[in-house]
């Protein structure tokens, strides 16, 4: 017969085994140290992307008016200009000369119109002679104003401020009035038009604010204004046209750019969280608020209602008081109604989630 095995009684080792599961369990007395962050109010919109090509404030072809040569060019590629600087002079040495000629006819009707009016005056000359004198005083400066029209036509003027395209033209071409010289665009500010869906039209309205993004520039962030909205709903794409402002001090947008859009509708101050101290059961999310009672700071599960989101960042519509201190880091470890300890408190308003230690 083999020799038997010491038998350990069951309920021996079920009262070890429930005494290590006591020693090791932390006790519903004890403190659990927690990193918190403050719910805080702060701008927010939500975020519609696009894509947007810039156009200038205003932009235009510079041509002439008349066929004629070109005399005289005043500017270089690339040149900025005021309105009215004399851009192209065109061959005008008839329009000149026709001009001194108007200007002694209409300088000898005036004379002879002054003389019959001092003889109208004496008697000596009716008044018949006098209004044709008249009549031949005011067809003289008529011409004369009409030849001095079509020598202007004759000076190519900057018809506002910008800056010049590239030069398209030398002394001596033939311009027709379909060709055109240079460009001329102000870019003082930059108009960015883009589409975005029929879905959120009811939030488009002038005013609201954009950034924009350029590969050609990296992360820099250009930030314009809604200036205005379609009338009209595209019926292949159900899109509406959007166009915005866009400042340009320093001159760094370029027409024909392509950008990328983010509208920002519905602008609100909201309160938001950071995104690890949300609790996910379901459809229904929840936080550990840290609350001060008679018994010191112990924590309070609350059900709260999420909005939009941003990165690291949550936005709560019901549940939560400006102020409130949400468990961040530690909130599995803890039980509604435990006893905390505030080990650091990060920033929810800043999504990198910087700490701050606590003494």
């Amino acid at each position: 017969m083999p020799a038997s095995r010491p038998v350990i009684p069951f309920l021996v080792l079920q009262s070890a085994l429930l005494l290590a599961v006591t020693l090791t369990a932390p006790s519903p007395a004890t403190a659990v140290a927690v990193v918190v962050a403050q719910v805080r109010s702060m701008p927010w919109a939500e975020r519609v992307e696009a894509l947007g090509t810039l156009k200038a404030n205003e932009s235009v072809n510079i041509t002439a008016n008349v066929t004629e040569t070109i005399s005289a060019i005043h500017f270089d590629d690339g040149q900025r200009v005021s309105e009215g600087d004399i851009l192209v002079e065109l061959t005008s040495v008839e329009q000149h000369a026709l001009l001194d000629e108007a200007a002694v006819r209409a300088r000898e009707a005036e004379r002879q119109y002054e003389r019959v009016k001092a003889l109208v005056a004496q008697g000596a000359a009716s008044e018949s002679l006098l209004d044709e004198r008249k009549r031949d005083l005011d067809t003289a400066r008529a011409v004369l104003v009409a030849i001095e029209s079509r020598l202007s036509d004759r000076l190519i003027k900057a018809p506002f401020d910008g800056v010049l395209g590239l030069r398209n033209v030398s002394r001596g071409t033939l311009v027709e009035p379909a060709d055109t010289i240079t460009t001329l665009d102000d870019d003082s500010f930059m108009k960015l038009d883009f589409t975005v869906p029929s879905v959120y039209m009811s939030a488009l309205e002038p005013g609201l604010r954009i950034e924009a993004r350029a590969r050609a520039y990296g992360d820099r962030v250009f930030e314009g204004v809604v200036r205005g909205v379609d009338s009209r709903v595209d019926p292949v794409t159900r899109s509406i046209q959007v166009r915005a402002l866009i400042p340009n001090p320093a001159r760094t947008l370029k027409p024909g750019l392509l950008m990328r859009v983010e509208l920002l509708v519905d602008p609100r101050d909201a309160l938001v969280v950071p995104e690890a101290a949300i609790l996910h059961e379901g459809q229904e999310h929840f936080v550990q608020v840290v609350v001060e009672g008679e018994k010191g700071l112990t924590s309070e599960r609350r059900r709260i209602l999420i909005g939009a989101r941003k990165p690291g960042l949550v936005e709560v519509r019901e549940g939560l008081a400006e102020g409130d201190r949400v468990i961040e880091h530690g909130h599995l470890k803890v039980r509604p109604g435990q006893p905390v300890e505030i080990a650091g408190s990060t920033d929810s308003s800043d999504p990198t989630g910087a700490m701050d230690q606590t003494p």
